[in-house]
């Protein structure tokens, strides 16, 4: 079930809308740490991110397909949560999320609010990333890494892609050994 955000009108069905993304200099910065300190790089997509915020207007949309009846054909659905391509969707998304991950006592950086960290008891880090409903998780710690995981998973319904492979369209390969992190843009060429 899709909406039709492209019909709605700013002032009339929505008055704030924007989508916060980690910025490019964000991602350097992190994997700069990856390549310096060994860190563990793990990456996760949230599934159906548009269902978790709730809306603070009013919206209504017409039936979807297979859904009519004809004594029913002009009535309407009122939603009770935000919908893909909704012109709110993206800033419910955050809101909700950003208020579950403050709830398990991590902060977001004063220049990015994509940027989210927990100092741990031994003095490391751990770092998660925000990209829509693309989040990347750093730490030395594999066990801090996987206990985040499952916090997540126990409120959103998460694909665990396991050890960032591709960071916004670019390959990554992480040598520790070495400590090198390279990128390509092969699909690109």
């Amino acid at each position: 079930m899709v909406t039709k955000g492209y019909t709605q009108r700013e002032g009339i069905d929505y008055n704030e809308v924007f989508s916060h993304i980690v910025k490019h200099s964000s991602i350097q910065i992190l994997l700069a740490l990856v390549a310096q300190y060994e860190l563990d790089f793990d990456q996760l997509d949230v599934k159906t991110a548009f269902f978790h915020g709730d809306l603070n207007e009013e919206i209504y949309m017409s039936q979807p397909m297979g859904f009519k009846t004809a004594e029913k054909k002009n009535t309407v659905c009122k939603l009770k949560k935000s919908m893909y391509r909704l012109k709110q969707y993206l800033r419910q998304w955050y809101k909700h999320f950003d208020s579950f991950i403050r709830g398990k006592r991590y902060t977001h950086s004063h220049y990015d609010p994509c940027v989210y960290y927990n100092k741990l008891p031994g003095g490391e880090y751990i770092y998660l990333l925000l990209y829509v409903d693309d989040m990347f998780i750093v730490s030395k710690s594999r066990s801090v890494i996987n206990k985040l995981k499952k916090d997540l998973s126990s409120k959103f319904e998460m694909k665990d892609l396991g050890e960032a492979e591709k960071v916004l369209g670019m390959e990554t390969e992480q040598d520790q050994r070495s400590g090198k992190v390279s990128l390509a843009q092969k699909g690109y060429l």
